[in-house]
């Protein structure tokens, strides 16, 4: 997205990804941690704001647990997770005491409502968002829930850039044969049926989950996993549907 011309703290951001599902446990955090990496390889600057307010898991996964964060005039100041400073992270897990604390809000503390997407894409809406990736795992009960966040989408006007289908198979750490351990197909299948594209399919892989426990760069460490190619596709899509949307200027 073209910066708009008002004042604020996502005056210089470009493109605005949201990350949904409609469906805990799919691994948006995992999703989001990794297509960060991935972008930050490919050259870009990131910025995360992780609205899981009642998981924060995402400093973890960035080795970035404990950080102190700060209040400036404009409000808090994310964290950094690299010396380069191309990757920035905000998380209400650096707002907590301990890691085991939990959060205890109700309805006004979240903007009144108990669905923050919903109140992300609205405070968003001005910025006018690329669009929203959506992660589903292969199950029924999965795509069905993410089939209404498509409604969602349609309905508060947020364009969507495609699906994920997470957690399609399991690699053997042994011999590396990935194994349908769920049902295979569902996220392609809604996608084709809802005409939006599907970005791919991540494995579950146990390097990738070894990884993210320990706070390590994956992308960098991992580049002969299965699901390496995987991410760096879905990435690489993303980007050049940007670069499309650049080009018609229509962001």
């Amino acid at each position: 997205m073209e910066a708009v011309a008002e004042p604020g703290n996502l005056a210089g951001v470009r493109h605005i990804i949201l990350v949904l599902s409609g469906k805990g446990g799919v691994g948006k955090s995992t999703i989001s941690t990794e297509l960060a990496l991935a972008l930050r390889h490919a050259g870009k600057k990131v910025g995360i704001l992780d609205v899981d307010l009642c998981g924060p898991s995402v400093p973890r996964m960035l080795q970035a647990q404990g950080c102190a964060v700060h209040q400036c005039d404009n409000g808090w100041v994310p964290v950094f997770v690299d010396q380069e400073q191309s990757i920035a992270l905000m998380s209400v897990g650096f707002l907590l005491e301990t890691p085991d604390e939990a959060v205890v809000w109700r309805g006004p503390k979240k903007n009144g409502t108990s669905d923050e997407h919903i109140s992300a894409v609205e405070a968003l809406r001005p910025y006018q968002p690329l669009g929203a990736v959506l992660v589903t795992t292969p199950q029924a009960v999965s795509v069905g829930d993410v089939r209404r966040e498509l409604t969602f989408c349609r309905k508060t006007g947020l364009p969507v850039i495609g699906i994920v289908e997470n957690m399609s198979g399991f690699v053997c750490p042994h011999c590396a044969e990935c194994t349908n351990l769920f049902s295979v197909g569902g996220g392609e299948e809604l996608a084709r049926h809802a005409g939006v594209p599907f970005l791919g399919s991540v494995p579950l892989d146990p390097q990738l989950v070894r990884s993210l426990e320990e706070g390590r760069d994956f992308i960098q460490e991992f580049p002969k996993s299965a699901a390496f190619p995987a991410l760096a596709s879905i990435a690489q899509k993303i980007l050049d549907g940007a670069q499309v949307q650049a080009q018609t200027g229509t962001d």
